[in-house]
């Protein structure tokens, strides 16, 4: 069943579907939709059909070549930010002197033909029309250099609406884009926090932040839009979802530190040498080719296998079934035994921790005066010089001597540690170069002038 024509109805206009190719000049905006009356149904599409002189004035603003662009758009702004409202070609001259006569006459020209710029034959002089200024209004975001390129798109609109409520200028259309944009900013945040990705989390933040920061600085405007009385019910309706919105956005801030939190704790530190996994996959993100770190390890290239989180997900969740026992199988306790002996293993400090406050308990007995920094934590492996020089800290820190067990000890051991302002090359196969310094019994007139150590550690681990 087909239901009848309006009697009121206009009849279809005939359209050749080869004209509906773009670059047409013949075919009219009603020629895209089924139902020419269509057109100016939906608000947004009548709003535009309206405003067809600003839409050709854009066009011919913005067509051509980009370097031509870029030359009316430039004219273009330097007319419209000068204080007088008329110039006269010398003065024109003048602010464009820069520029080749040849280049200012062709923009001058698109000017005028777009309808941008009007020339005064009786005067002799420019100035700007009506649709100009509306024009500039719509491009004056870009005479500002972006500070956050990536949300520039949320403070024009955040900036477009709050300027306009307090004019008294809003409309539904304004608030449905900034509507969109902040559902859009939700569910890219909204991913990142669902990828549990610490790179990802880290990139987003910065825009998170901004974003929050933008949104909480335009809420008096938001929240007056809410609060008013709008004779338009599109108009309050859109105000009261960009609350919601918000408040959204407002919300995951509490989720995003958790998301942060949790990567920290999943954060590993790898020994003593302060490195952690996100140093490790920071490094091995930017290093240019990790195929060359096998280097001849493997005779059989290596073949990259990526496994997506979904099919990890499948796999464990098959195993934890497979493994599973069946129900009423379950056998019943197995016969008491006795328990086989063992030993239980602890962990423990450092072996170089011991030895070191036995090293200085030897001097002391021995009652020496002064020893060579180097004399203490050199010996063995780098890494565990390294560890004596950072234990170095603890002597005579008066927190660590409340301590209980080795170091306690060693902030207990009457010795005050110092550097000096050089560098000494130590005879040693693990270490190259060391900051020089000494060890200093207490109650020694060389301790009384010890000096606070800045940052000093071994550097330039060879080869063993």
């Amino acid at each position: 069943m087909t239901e009848a024509p309006h009697p009121d109805a206009l009849p279809p206009v005939p359209v050749d579907p080869t004209d509906l190719a773009e670059g047409s000049e013949a075919v009219r905006f009603e020629h895209f939709f089924r139902d020419a009356e269509a057109a100016a149904e939906t608000p947004l599409a009548w709003a535009l059909q309206s405003r067809t002189a600003l839409i050709d004035a854009l066009r011919g603003l913005f067509s051509g070549p980009r370097a031509h662009v870029q030359l009316r758009l430039w004219c273009f702004m330097e007319l419209a930010t000068q204080p007088q409202a008329r110039l006269s070609r010398d003065e024109v001259n003048r602010l464009f002197h820069m520029l080749l006569p040849e280049a200012l006459e062709t923009a001058l020209k698109r000017l005028r033909d777009i309808g941008l710029l009007a020339w005064d034959a009786t005067a002799q002089d420019y100035h700007l029309p009506a649709l100009a200024q509306q024009v500039h209004g719509l491009l004056a975001s870009l005479t500002t250099p972006p500070a956050h390129a990536e949300e520039d798109e949320m403070a024009s609109l955040l900036a477009h609406v709050a300027g306009a409520q307090q004019l008294g200028l809003v409309n539904a259309n304004q608030l449905k884009h900034l509507h969109a944009q902040l559902a859009r900013l939700h569910d890219e945040f909204a991913e990142a926090i669902a990828s549990g990705s610490e790179s990802r989390l880290r990139a987003a933040q910065p825009r998170f932040d901004r974003a929050l920061d933008l949104v909480d600085r335009a809420g008096q405007a938001l929240t007056a839009l809410i609060r008013a009385e709008h004779d338009d019910p599109r108009l309050e309706r859109e105000a009261r979802a960009i609350g919601q919105e918000q408040a959204r956005l407002l919300a995951m801030a509490s989720q995003f530190t958790r998301a942060l939190q949790q990567a920290d704790r999943q954060r590993v530190t790898l020994g003593s040498t302060g490195l952690t996994t996100s140093d490790v996959r920071l490094w091995l993100q930017r290093h240019p080719a990790l195929d060359t770190l096998l280097g001849e390890a493997l005779s059989l290239p290596v073949r990259t296998v990526l496994v997506s989180q979904h099919d990890l997900i499948d796999v464990a969740e098959g195993e934890f079934e497979r493994d599973r026992p069946p129900a009423g199988l379950a056998d019943g306790l197995p016969p008491p035994a006795a328990a086989a002996s063992g030993s239980l293993e602890t962990l423990s400090l450092p072996a170089e921790l011991g030895n070191l406050i036995d090293r200085l308990s030897q001097w002391q007995s021995a009652g020496d005066a002064s020893r060579p920094l180097h004399e203490a934590v050199l010996g063995g492996r780098f890494a565990q010089a390294a560890y004596r020089m950072q234990l170095m800290p603890l002597l005579g820190d008066a927190q660590a001597q409340n301590l209980k067990g080795l170091t306690g000890d060693l902030a207990r051991s009457p010795w005050r540690w110092r550097f000096e302002a050089s560098q000494i090359e130590p005879k040693d196969e693990a270490v190259a170069l060391i900051s020089e310094g000494f060890l200093t019994p207490l109650g020694s007139s060389a301790s009384a002038a010890e000096a606070t150590p800045d940052a000093a550690a071994t550097d330039t681990e060879t080869s063993p």
